[in-house]
């Protein structure tokens, strides 16, 4: 046991733990507001900067891939079916980015909706509930777009092009008879069965080749197209990257 002499030292030692101090008057408020509208600015922005990194390594791709595919006529087709692997990695990982982008966005743009907005073009019928969800999102912030939307949004945005320029080049590889020593002799493939056996892959047959491809682009197809239910520029808006 402490004598009282000892324990009114370890109070005297004792660090003080001050009350956080709140905004107490409308200047204070505009104040913090302020601050941390540019706070959330600064973080979208480093998410969109990441999510423009996974777009620029996607093209860099393509264009390494194309180079290296279509540079000789001996050159295998298979380089472009590996091209579509990575940059459906690459997709993957944009949106998952672009997920944690889209939450900071959510922020940001409520604030300039219903407080900068009100500040230079008010109108009728906006309320206080904005201040509420947007302290609810700081308590438990949450994804607010699902995988899927994401995949769905970058393909429609840019990674279709690049899709439908893999899927050009392989057509046109394919349709070529690979010539294995003289470029002079390549002709356009005069049959499917010819086309078939052009597509094949090692020991994987040519319509099995044919059959993945056709697959994995209607999936590209519907993922592009389909546009899950949102209401709202927060859910689903024109205003999405």
């Amino acid at each position: 046991m402490l004598s009282k002499t000892d324990q009114s030292t370890v109070q005297v030692l004792r660090p003080t733990i001050a009350a956080p101090v709140f905004p107490s008057t409308s200047t204070e408020f505009i104040t913090v507001l302020a601050h941390y509208h540019r706070a959330e600015i600064a973080r979208m922005a480093g998410w969109r900067d990441r999510i423009d990194r996974t777009t620029n390594w996607a093209i860099t791709v393509v264009a390494a891939m194309l180079s290296v595919s279509l540079s000789t006529p001996t050159a295998h087709h298979g380089v472009l079916l590996f091209a579509m692997v990575l940059v459906l990695l690459l997709l993957v990982i944009e949106a998952r980015r672009y997920r944690f982008f889209d939450v900071y966005r959510n922020r940001v743009r409520r604030m300039e909706r219903n407080y900068f907005a009100q500040i230079f073009a008010p109108e009728e019928g906006t309320t206080d509930d904005w201040i509420l969800k947007l302290g609810d999102d700081l308590r438990r912030p949450m994804f607010l777009t699902s995988t899927s939307q994401a995949l769905s949004r970058r393909l429609r945005r840019n990674y279709c092009w690049l899709f439908l320029i893999l899927l050009f080049a392989w057509l046109v590889k394919t349709t070529f008879i690979r010539m294995q020593e003289n470029a002079a002799e390549a002709h356009l493939v005069g049959s499917v069965g010819e086309w078939v056996r052009n597509a094949a892959i090692g020991p994987v047959p040519g319509w099995a080749a044919i059959l993945a491809v056709t697959l994995f682009y209607a999936w590209i197809l519907y993922a592009s197209l389909h546009r899950p239910k949102g209401e709202g520029e927060l859910a689903f808006g024109n205003v999405h990257v």
